[in-house]
């Protein structure tokens, strides 16, 4: 099995900055990717940011303003967010594809982490 710990929500107000972290631990044999997805009340979970290796991917509404990376000895993926927005007041998650050393392969998610960007 995989865990996923979050860190680093928070409140900030509109132009402000945070930065996000997720560590993952267990079982683990390889990382496939890492990203981060967000869920605002009333919506549906949306992609926020991804990488698998060196390849990113962003939501169109966060490019230029989110940066994802990773730091692959310890499986900890991290998202600079920067030009915070009110709309981008959401919970974020965690997620992972994992290669366990069972050799199967598993997403797993995080739990969430609040980040509430104030006007």
């Amino acid at each position: 099995q995989v865990q996923l710990v979050e860190s680093g929500g928070g409140l900030v107000q509109a132009g402000g900055s945070l930065r996000l972290s997720c560590a993952a631990s267990g079982s683990i044999f390889r990382i496939n990717y890492m990203g981060w997805y967000r869920q605002a009340p009333g919506n549906q979970r949306e992609l926020v940011a991804q990488i698998s290796g060196t390849t990113t991917n962003y939501a169109d509404s966060v490019k230029g303003r989110f940066t994802i990376s990773r730091d692959n000895a310890k499986n900890v993926v991290y998202l600079q967010m920067n030009s915070l927005k009110p709309e981008d007041t959401a919970v974020y998650y965690c997620h992972t594809e994992a290669v366990l050393t069972s050799r199967a392969t598993v997403p797993y998610w995080g739990k969430g982490t609040l980040v509430t960007v104030s006007s």
